[in-house]
C-alpha cells in the first residue's frame, strides 16, 4: 500500500473532470480513474485491447480488471482473459464514507456530512455470485481496496428536500486505508466474522453482519462454491454450515 501514491493517482483523476467544483460527469469515473492510475502510473499499459475487450490494465502482474459495480459485466472478460494471463479483479469498498449534495440550479455543493452506509469486505461476496463459474480458475485472483470515500449527490429528487431517488455524481475516493489480496479458497474464510459460532445458519450470518438475509445466502453459496464452506445439516428449515478445514 502507497499512500503517497494513491492520493497522487486521486490528483490525476480529478484534474480530468469538468464541473461543479471539480465534480461532474465523464465516460469514466474519478474512483475507477484513481484506481486505474495508482495501479498503473504508465498509461501506455492501460486501456489495452485483448480478445476482443479492452482490459483496464496489462503490465507484468498480468491483466488487471478494475470493477466498481456490476460483476455481470466482467463475464465475457474474464472468460477470454483467465485463458491467457493471471486476471486481478480489483473492488473497491467505502469502509469510511461522507455525502455531499449539489444544488443543480445555482452549483453549490453542501458541506459533507457523515453517511451511515459502510461497507465491509464481505460485500463483495454478492458480487462473486455473479462470476462464480470463474472463481476456481488457476489464474483468477481478487484485491479488495479499502477506502474512505465521499459521495456527491444532486438535489433533483422528489420530496421537500428534493433528496428522494435523486441523482448520483461522482464517487471520490479520498484514501487508502488497506489493500487484501484473495489468492486462493481459504483466504475467503476471512470475510466471515470471528465471532460466528459452529455450526451456522445464513440467518445468523446476515444478523451477525448487519446485512440484508439475501446478501448472506449469496456469499454462503459463493464460498460453497469455493470449497471452503460445507453444509452439514439443518436447524428447522435453515441449513447448517460450517468451515471446511480441510480448505482452512
Amino acid at each position: 500500500m502507497d499512500q503517497q501514491r494513491f492520493l497522487a493517482a486521486r490528483a490525476a483523476a480529478l484534474g480530468r473532470i469538468k464541473g461543479v467544483d471539480g465534480i461532474g460527469t465523464l465516460s469514466e469515473k474519478a474512483l475507477h480513474a484513481a484506481l486505474k492510475a495508482y495501479y498503473e502510473p504508465d498509461s501506455e499499459s492501460r486501456e489495452i485491447a485483448l480478445g476482443g475487450f479492452v482490459a483496464d490494465i496489462v503490465g507484468e502482474e498480468g491483466i488487471i480488471e478494475i470493477q466498481t459495480r456490476g460483476f455481470d459485466r466482467l463475464r465475457g472478460k474474464l472468460q477470454a482473459f483467465l485463458e491467457v494471463a493471471r486476471v486481478t479483479v480489483v473492488y473497491p469498498i467505502a469502509v469510511r464514507r461522507q455525502l455531499r449534495w449539489i444544488d443543480p440550479e445555482t452549483g453549490e455543493v453542501l458541506p459533507p456530512r457523515k453517511s451511515p452506509k459502510k461497507g465491509i469486505p464481505f460485500d463483495v461476496l454478492p458480487e462473486l455470485y455473479k462470476i462464480e463459474p470463474h472463481l476456481l480458475h488457476p489464474n483468477f485472483r481478487l484485491r479488495l481496496v479499502l477506502l474512505e470515500l465521499t459521495d456527491y449527490k444532486y438535489l433533483d429528487g422528489y420530496g421537500k428536500q428534493r433528496k428522494i431517488r435523486a441523482s448520483r455524481g461522482e464517487r471520490v475516493p479520498e484514501a487508502l486505508l488497506d489493500e487484501i489480496d484473495f489468492t486462493c479458497p481459504a483466504d475467503y474464510l476471512r470475510l466471515l466474522p470471528e465471532a460466528l459460532p459452529e455450526p451456522f445458519t445464513a440467518g445468523q450470518l446476515a444478523k451477525a453482519l448487519c446485512r440484508p438475509a439475501a446478501y448472506a445466502r449469496a456469499g454462503v453459496h459463493v464460498l460453497c462454491t469455493l470449497g471452503v464452506l460445507e453444509r452439514v445439516g439443518k436447524a428447522g428449515r435453515a441449513y447448517l454450515y460450517v468451515k471446511n478445514t480441510a480448505q482452512a
